[in-house]
């Protein structure tokens, strides 16, 4: 039996990206919303797009996705991520040219906790001498 949904998750600093696949035309929505209105114009579109073309199954897929958490851009990558882990769950065979292109990498950079007794992560509270 064919699956005819795949579900993968997306990660990017507090951006999470729920993503789901079914075959279809290449439309993709976006908390039930068109991505150039979520986004905003030209708001990093084309990473959305680079899984498909990587894995040549540009309109091959239709994608629905639940973004929450972080902003306009950590949300874009976490999609991105999704994406492209849910197409290596459609293919196994996909692994390689999504691995080369970077796009199975989770970006571990996160934001650095404030420390006790100072005014940031890194800023100091400004030193008096008298």
């Amino acid at each position: 039996m064919a699956q005819d949904r795949f579900y993968a998750t997306g990660r990017r600093k507090s951006a999470v990206a729920r993503v789901w696949l079914t075959p279809g035309s290449g439309k993709i929505i976006v908390n039930k919303m068109d991505p150039e209105a979520y986004f905003g114009g030209i708001y990093k579109i084309h990473k959305l797009d680079k899984p498909f073309k990587v894995t040549e199954t540009f309109e091959d897929y239709d994608v629905m996705a639940t973004l929450t958490g972080g902003g306009k851009s950590a949300q874009v990558d976490a999609l991105s991520h999704g994406i492209s882990r849910a197409l290596l769950e459609v293919n196994p065979e996909n692994r390689l040219s999504l691995k080369k292109s970077g796009l199975l990498t989770r970006d571990p950079r996160m934001k650095e906790r404030k420390k006790y007794g100072q005014k940031g992560a890194r800023a100091k509270f400004q030193f008096s001498k008298r």
